[in-house]
C-alpha cells in the first residue's frame, strides 16, 4: 500500500510540473497572423513587461522590420535566422526590464521561440523576435552577444510558422525589411 501511495504522489507531482500556466496572444499582421503561448511562471518579468505593452495597445502599428537570414548574415562568425519586431514610439516605450537568462529559465532558444531583443544586458523593452530553427548561440554563454548572457526567451509560436517565415523571405537591404510587415494588433486569447 505504502507504494501506492508514492507513486500516486510521484504522478500527481509530475503532472503540477507539466501543467505550467502559459499565456496566449494572436499577433496579427498584414499576412497573416501567429499564435505564441508565453510561460509567465518560467519568465515573470519578461511576459509581464510583453503584457504591459499589449495591454497598453503599445504594438498597434507597430511591426516586424528586421530580419536575420543565412544570406545576410554571411560575413557574421556567429549566424542566426530570426525576424524581429515590436517597435514602438519613443513615447510608448517602458523601462528596460533585467534579463531573465536561459540559465535561470532553463528555456532555450529553439525553432519558434519568442524572445526579448536588447543591446546590452538588462536593456530590453519592445522589440522582439521569433527564431527560425534552433539558434543555441542566443542562449545564455552564447557567442552572438559578446556578453555571453544571451536573450531572455519567454514564449513559443504554436501557430503560424508559415507566417513568420515568409516574413523573413521579404526583401531587405542590411536586414531590414524594404516593406515592414505591419502587426495590426496583438490581442490575448
Amino acid at each position: 500500500m505504502n507504494k501506492f501511495f508514492k507513486c500516486i504522489l510521484l504522478v500527481l507531482i509530475s503532472s503540477s510540473i507539466h501543467a505550467q500556466q502559459t499565456e496566449k496572444y494572436q499577433i496579427v499582421t498584414e499576412i497573416g497572423n501567429i499564435e505564441v503561448e508565453l510561460y509567465p511562471e518560467i519568465a515573470p518579468v519578461t511576459v509581464k513587461n510583453f503584457r504591459a505593452y499589449v495591454t497598453t495597445g503599445s504594438y498597434l502599428n507597430s511591426s516586424f522590420f528586421r530580419v536575420c537570414t543565412p544570406e545576410n548574415e554571411a560575413d557574421r562568425e556567429i549566424k542566426i535566422e530570426v525576424i524581429q519586431g515590436g517597435n514602438v514610439a519613443d513615447s510608448l516605450l517602458l523601462p528596460p526590464i533585467p534579463i531573465e537568462t536561459t540559465k535561470v529559465t532553463g528555456l532555450k532558444h529553439k525553432n519558434g521561440t519568442l524572445s526579448m531583443a536588447r543591446f546590452g544586458p538588462n536593456s530590453a523593452q519592445s522589440s522582439f523576435f521569433i527564431c527560425i530553427n534552433d539558434q543555441p548561440e542566443l542562449d545564455f554563454k552564447g557567442e552572438r552577444n559578446p556578453d555571453g548572457f544571451g536573450f531572455a526567451a519567454f514564449g513559443q509560436v504554436t501557430k503560424g510558422m508559415d507566417v513568420v517565415k515568409k516574413i523573413q523571405s521579404g526583401k531587405e537591404d542590411a536586414q531590414y525589411l524594404i516593406c515592414p510587415v505591419e502587426i495590426h494588433s496583438i490581442k490575448q486569447l
